[in-house]
């Protein structure tokens, strides 16, 4: 990229939040995700911490093709759901 090229590239991005470089934005938005899932996780031992008890109770006699299961249903819903969002 030639000087005058990124000159012009650094001033548009000037003041819209956005990183210049092709990375930085994906670490960002990768942070937010992770600490948005912190919340979400946070909320049902906060709001039922004895309805939470309950349930990792239940989850733990679960057999090992059905928490295999389960996990890859989380996983294709988040797949389906990014890719619907994006």
């Amino acid at each position: 990229m030639v000087p005058n090229e990124r000159q012009a590239r650094l001033n548009r991005t000037r003041g819209t939040g956005e990183v210049p470089h092709a990375g930085g934005r994906m670490w960002e938005r990768l942070g937010d995700a992770l600490a948005l899932l912190l919340v979400i996780e946070g909320v049902l031992p906060f709001l039922n911490p004895a309805g939470m008890r309950r349930t990792l109770a239940t989850v733990a006699q679960l057999d090992d093709r059905s928490l295999r299961v389960a996990g890859l249903t989380s996983m294709l819903a988040g797949v389906l759901l990014s890719y619907l969002l994006h």
